[in-house]
């Protein structure tokens, strides 16, 4: 009976031992077909992947390389090889050759386009408004063969010049000058050079831009204006003004001593006359402080001539006081989002550390649909600074007397105020309204004349 036992004993572990092995095969078979399913799904993907990307960049190429007419002859030779092929036509089997051919052709006339090295020089960096400016285009080869002839395209501003540039042999260099015509204020962006290879039919184009981009900052124009020292400010020590104070320069009248006064301002003499203490009482002397308020609003100018007449007329003031070594603020309007528009107050300003510092300032400035009227503008201003002596208001012709008038009692009553309105059709003239003197100029020249009138009455 154990002898029966044993035997079924060792027939169920060698049972169960084939078991196990056979489960771990299939285990281990399944695994694998796992594994190797992933990896077909990887590689699909990967594949995929690099295909659509391969397919964009095909796109992207083909968009900036293809030109229209290119584009025409590749669907004239799909559509003739096609149908050539379909139904045995031998007249469009001939016009697909043949488009073939022209686009195989072409292919040649890109090779080359990175081959340059081109070096723009501009003999100016900064001109006025109205004139042109002049430079010079060096093209190198720097390639190990001859570099196909090309074109050079030059952007500047919304402007563009070309160049055409010749067979260059390997280290063969070419000289040509640049001639950029007259510039209107504001600043030029003149760059960047791209190199352009294109086959004589037009039909492909390749471009590559260099990283050298030269800004050109055009001026606004200016006029000579008398000199703030002798003309409308006279300070040349400080100018005295309606606040009294215990010690400075401009002396004011003799008051009787009170508690806190300093010794050393002691009359002794007005002190033995009367019997009582007596000391000095001077007006306060500030050196002059000069701000020029610029309006920008669209709706505060008839045009665009009207307005680069205003920038001149403020960068004139503004370059006499540079010179002058005046203390000087030039505020304009800022932009103001339209959704905050009214809620929002902002001005910019120009930096004055020297004449050009400021003008390259002048010739960043824009009409601005969303910004503040020039009222408001003044009243920052003010606010920004209290100790101004004389403040003038740069605005266009449609700004009527009544907003100048609002916009003066934005600023201290001891400030002096001028008002330079800006009016192509207008005559010269100045008007003093009840301490705001109003000068209206037809040309940049009338500001001289009618701010030297004002200095001599």
């Amino acid at each position: 009976m154990n002898t029966v036992d044993s035997r079924l004993t060792r027939t169920s572990a060698a049972s169960s031992t084939t078991t196990s092995s056979r489960t771990s095969i299939t285990s281990t078979t399944s695994r694998r077909r796992e594994r190797a399913i992933v990896r077909a799904a990887v590689r699909t993907t990967v594949a995929l992947r690099a295909t659509r990307d391969a397919l964009v960049a095909a796109v992207r190429w083909a968009g900036r390389t293809v030109r229209p007419a290119g584009a025409l002859v590749v669907v004239a030779a799909t559509a003739g090889l096609v149908l050539g092929v379909a139904f045995g036509w031998v007249e469009w089997m001939v016009a697909g050759v043949v488009s073939v051919l022209l686009v195989i052709m072409g292919v040649p006339f890109l090779f080359g386009a990175r081959a340059y090295e081109v070096d723009l020089t501009l003999t100016h960096e900064r001109v006025v408004a109205g004139q042109g400016v002049t430079g010079e285009i060096v093209v190198r080869n720097d390639g190990r063969r001859v570099a196909l002839p090309g074109r050079l395209d030059i952007p500047v501003g919304r402007g563009l010049v070309e160049f055409g540039v010749p067979l260059l042999r390997p280290g063969h260099t070419v000289a040509q000058p640049l001639e950029i015509p007259a510039l209107p204020r504001g600043i030029v962006r003149v760059g960047p050079v791209t190199t352009v290879r294109s086959d004589p039919v037009g039909l492909l184009r390749r471009e590559h831009a260099f990283d050298d981009v030269r800004d050109l900052f055009v001026h606004p124009r200016t006029t000579a204006i008398p000199s703030t020292s002798a003309g409308l400010i006279r300070d040349l020590e400080g100018n005295p003004t309606r606040r009294l104070v215990d010690s400075d320069m401009s002396f004011h009248a003799i008051r009787e001593y009170a508690p806190g006064d300093s010794q050393r301002q002691v009359h002794w003499k007005s002190t033995a006359k009367t019997g009582r203490l007596m000391v000095r009482q001077f007006e306060e002397s500030r050196r002059s402080r000069m701000a020029v308020v610029l309006g920008v609003a669209e709706p505060e100018f008839a045009d665009a001539d009207e307005f680069e007449l205003a920038v001149s007329a403020a960068a004139s003031l503004g370059l006499r006081a540079v010179r002058d070594a005046r203390d000087l603020d030039i505020v304009s309007g800022s932009e103001i989002p339209r959704v905050v528009r009214g809620r929002l107050r902002a001005i910019q300003h120009i930096a004055t550390v020297s004449p050009r510092a400021m003008l390259d300032g002048f010739s960043a400035i824009t009409r601005l649909e969303n910004t503040m009227p020039v009222d408001e503008v003044c009243r920052l201003a003010a606010e920004a600074n209290e100790r101004l002596s004389i403040a003038f208001m740069v605005v266009g012709s449609t700004v009527p007397l009544q907003r100048l008038r609002q916009a003066a009692l934005a600023f201290p009553a001891d400030t002096a105020l001028v008002a330079v309105v800006c009016d192509e059709s207008a005559h010269p003239r100045m008007r003093v309204l009840s301490g705001l003197s109003v000068l209206t100029i037809g040309t940049l020249d009338d500001l001289s004349g009618l701010l030297a009138r004002g200095a001599a009455s």
